[in-house]
């Protein structure tokens, strides 16, 4: 049974906050964005926001703190991904792909890679392109899939 959804919302774009706020509503589940900034959500009885100090991984640190075995975490930040699995939770990004066991040690590494690349000085392409249509679809569809799941 999926208790919470928990959304790493300062990086989550608005499109797919839109998407989270009309699933939890609709589901009747109970979801908090957190953040260091100020995010405007819905007047809901199931979404809430929490507002976290300034400061690197605050939000991604009160979210493992606060998640529990079974919740959900929206996030991209592949760290957060890791701890989140490792403490039973399910992780999903804002494109849809589904962090597992099975996949998060490849990510990390890459990631690892990565950041010791552009630490050595190299110019990496600046990130993901921006979310398209297909994008937001295939969230969208995971993100159903995962509350039907849940609440069977």
């Amino acid at each position: 049974m999926l208790n919470t959804i928990w959304v790493d919302a300062d990086a989550c774009p608005v499109v797919i906050k839109d998407i989270l706020f009309r699933a939890a509503e609709r589901t009747n589940t109970q979801m908090t964005l957190v953040a260091n900034q100020a995010i405007r959500v819905p007047p809901s009885a199931y979404i809430s926001f929490l507002r976290v100090n300034q400061g690197f991984d605050e939000a991604d640190n009160e979210i493992v703190k606060r998640m529990q075995a079974g919740d959900l975490v929206i996030t991209g930040d592949i760290p957060l991904a890791a701890d989140v699995i490792e403490k039973g939770g399910t992780a999903l990004n804002p494109r849809g792909e589904l962090y597992t066991k099975e996949n998060i040690k490849d990510r990390l590494n890459m990631r690892d890679f990565m950041e010791t690349m552009r630490s050595s000085g190299l110019e990496i392409g600046g990130g993901p392109p921006p979310l398209n249509n297909t994008d937001r679809q295939v969230f969208a569809n995971q993100l159903d899939k995962l509350l039907t799941q849940a609440n069977r």
